[in-house]
């Protein structure tokens, strides 16, 4: 697939219209997602519609934007005015949404084209996307493999090239774990870097919205229209300047700049054909310039408890607005409210969600929130201080982004305590509310995809979109197609 900036060259020059590139991608859905599983919804007729009005601003010579005339797609997690907003759960089943999220309302704005809703794990919770309520999402590269989660969809739909780029939701891994596994790059933003009003929430202290493409460079252009201050959500940042691409295009190579590579994440779970794709690309790195030292994070460990008492506990709070009444699945096949209530809710919600719901009414409830939540924000507090150290002596840090190839559907179906593992090491940058971009590194053997991560320090997005924007240009693996 071209990138952005090639394909707003040709509508420009109107080599190809905006028409034609939406009816293309379309086609390709059509074609190809029935075996991938990776739309739930399509709207194809306002999708054309847009792009014919585009056309007509081509033609007129009007000042575009890099992104007008450029199909996209979002994880089903985000409100887009009249289409289906179910967060892939059966629970929100027929809602359509009566607003548009701010980051897809900026998209929009600049006259980027929704395509339509992606498949993801219901509400976020999984590291497979085995657990939507509408079937897994298959892997582009090997069917028979999870695309990764939660926001699987979206990675899959750029490598399957029914989409230029996706917007995703990342709480503890989940843009950049189906990047690695699809070979797509996948960013997560600091905390508050982009508005998260209009998304379905997951665990609101850590909640990211970020984008997935093929490159460094495309996300560059993203981030540039959905960043910065939104006064719907109070969270949100200043942002100086939100245009992430003058920055890219200046890099000339990482001179000056310190790696450092924790020794918590290249110990022995992580599968060997990952370690040697990332020695090969932290070589890559030092080519460029950079200089390499060995760090420790030694709380990183307890990131996953952590994250498994905090998460579902903010998850808890707010899924509790889902009760069958208001909006969505309603099961009224009883006598009495309380029945609509626990009906609605014990079909409505999958078995995921359901244990996430109640680890957090329990981490909450009176005399265990000290041992359980409280516990959680302390180890919290210092996994922070770990990365906070660590970049006051390096520049970057880097390291996997899942300690294992993409695995088989169905594989850990009765083993969710594997798949909360999966995650280990992108839980901690959550955690500590830092940036991470995940970029394709390499294949294995049986030619599934390997990514890697480079993280920095808070507000550090155009230092890392440079890093990995001159990785790109010393390889190809983020150009290979299916």
């Amino acid at each position: 697939m071209e990138t952005i900036s090639s394909l707003h060259k040709k509508l420009k020059s109107r080599e190809i219209t905006a028409e034609s590139l939406v009816t293309t991608t379309i086609e390709k859905i059509e074609t190809d997602n029935e075996d991938l599983n990776i739309f739930l919804h399509v709207d194809a007729d306002s999708a054309i519609e847009q792009a014919r009005k585009l056309d007509e601003q081509f033609e007129k010579g009007d000042a575009m934007s890099p992104l007008a005339g450029i199909p996209f797609s979002v994880k089903d997690a985000f409100n887009v005015e009249n289409m289906p907003t179910q967060s892939a759960s059966k629970i929100l089943e027929g809602y359509r949404a009566q607003y548009t999220a701010t980051p897809i309302k900026r998209l929009l704005t600049a006259g980027a084209i929704c395509l339509g809703k992606n498949n993801q794990d219901a509400f976020g919770f999984g590291s497979s996307t085995e657990n939507s309520d509408y079937g897994p999402v298959h892997n582009p590269w090997d069917k028979s493999k999870v695309a990764g989660g939660s926001s699987g969809g979206s990675a899959a739909a750029v490598a399957a090239e029914m989409s230029v780029f996706t917007i995703g939701e990342d709480t503890g891994g989940s843009i950049r774990l189906p990047a690695s596994f699809c070979g797509v790059t996948g960013l997560k933003v600091t905390y508050g870097r982009v508005s998260r009003y209009g998304a379905i929430a997951f665990a609101s202290s850590l909640d990211t919205i970020g984008p997935l493409a093929r490159s460094a460079e495309d996300i560059a252009y993203v981030l540039s229209e959905i960043a910065g201050k939104d006064p719907l959500d109070a969270t949100t940042l200043p942002d100086e300047s939100t245009q992430y691409i003058d920055n890219l295009l200046t890099a000339k190579d990482l001179s000056g700049k310190r790696i450092g590579i924790p020794s918590e994440m290249m110990d022995d779970s992580v599968d060997p054909e990952i370690r040697e794709a990332l020695d090969n690309a932290i070589d890559i790195l030092k080519n460029l310039g950079a200089t390499i030292e060995q760090i420790e994070l030694p709380f990183i460990k307890y990131g996953v408890g952590a994250y498994y008492i905090t998460a579902p506990s903010e998850a808890s709070s707010n899924l509790s607005r889902f009760d069958g009444i208001r909006y969505g699945y309603s099961d009224r096949s009883g006598t009495s409210l309380e029945d609509i209530y626990l009906d609605s809710k014990s079909t409505g919600y999958n078995d995921e969600a359901m244990r996430r719901i109640m680890i957090g009414t329990y981490a909450l409830s009176s005399g265990y929130y000290d041992a359980y939540f409280d516990k959680a924000q302390r180890i919290r507090t210092k996994m922070k201080d770990d990365f906070t150290q660590a970049f006051e002596t390096v520049d970057y840090i880097v390291g996997p982004v899942a300690p294992t190839l993409p695995f088989a559907i169905g594989e850990h179906e009765d083993d969710p305590l594997a798949l909360w593992l999966i995650d280990v090491f992108t839980i901690p940058v959550n955690i500590a509310g830092v940036p991470s971009l995940s970029l394709p590194i390499g294949f294995s053997n049986g030619g599934l995809p390997i990514g890697m991560q480079i993280i920095g320090p808070q507000l550090s997005e155009k230092s890392l979109l440079q890093a990995g924007f001159l990785y790109q240009q010393q390889t190809d693996w983020h150009t290979r197609s299916i």
